[in-house]
């Protein structure tokens, strides 16, 4: 999200410095989804003349701010899509699965407190990639140390980061999951997606409009918790609205 907060600056001869307007404040992620943009100014780089601030860090997102437990969105706020900037290698690396699969992510980060709300089920994405695949549909799905087993039927990819998981949705036909960082990949690579948000986040808020954006019908709760609302929303989310919207993209 921070790399489309910041497109476009290399080319007005700015560079965009994510911090508090004293230092550039960077997470463990940045440095891996920031590399060789032109548009962004790394850590060190305060002083420099072409820098303007913009302030989206860890602790302060724009886009929301936590009220007890649960997030209050930003309804003003809209992504713009991001981009990922790949050297020569890593964009021959990330052929080597070929190309016009359909990428599927069941599990949405476990280990964060919002999990539930933005989870699924299993079941239903298996049904999902077994009426893909009989259409005739490739079906991958990333293998990670983090990630959950693979589904049956699909064929795991072994990825080496993050960026390499990218290099390589660059080459699929559709992702389809949850809202999250493969979503906001999908934006930046320029493939469409089925995205389902349930009740946790707005579409408005994290979403794209090439996307399919699904809610269940729900208004957006934010809660940090696990709750029905949000189970709810899931639930109202049918194995045929995704097959149809996959397929109309596809």
């Amino acid at each position: 999200m921070a790399t489309g907060l910041a497109r476009g600056a290399h080319a007005k001869g700015k560079k965009i410095a994510f911090g508090d307007g004293i230092k550039i404040r960077w997470d463990h992620h940045s440095h891996e989804v920031f590399k060789w943009n032109p548009n962004i100014a790394a850590p060190g780089r305060e002083r420099d003349s072409c820098v303007e601030w913009i302030p989206f860090f860890k602790g302060h997102r724009i886009y929301n701010r936590q009220d007890g437990d649960r997030w209050i969105w930003n309804m003003d706020f809209s992504p713009t899509p991001g981009e990922i900037y790949l050297d020569d290698i890593e964009r021959k690396h990330g052929k080597r699965y070929g190309s016009g699969f359909i990428i599927i992510e069941p599990q949405s980060a476990p280990w964060k407190s919002v999990a539930a709300n933005k989870d699924w089920g299993r079941s239903k994405y298996q049904e999902v990639t077994n009426r893909l695949k009989a259409e005739g549909y490739k079906v991958h799905q990333f293998l990670s140390d983090k990630g959950s087993p693979p589904l049956s039927g699909v064929s795991p990819l072994r990825t080496e980061s993050f960026r390499d998981a990218i290099s390589i949705l660059a080459n699929a036909s559709m992702y389809i999951g949850s809202e999250g960082g493969l979503h906001h990949a999908a934006a930046a690579v320029g493939i469409p997606a089925v995205v389902l948000f349930g009740g946790f986040i707005p579409p408005k808020v994290t979403g794209y409009p090439t996307h399919a954006n699904l809610t269940g019908g729900a208004e957006a709760c934010g809660s940090l918790k696990p709750c029905q609302h949000c189970r709810r929303a899931m639930e109202a989310i049918s194995v045929d609205e995704v097959v149809e919207e996959a397929l109309e993209r596809l």
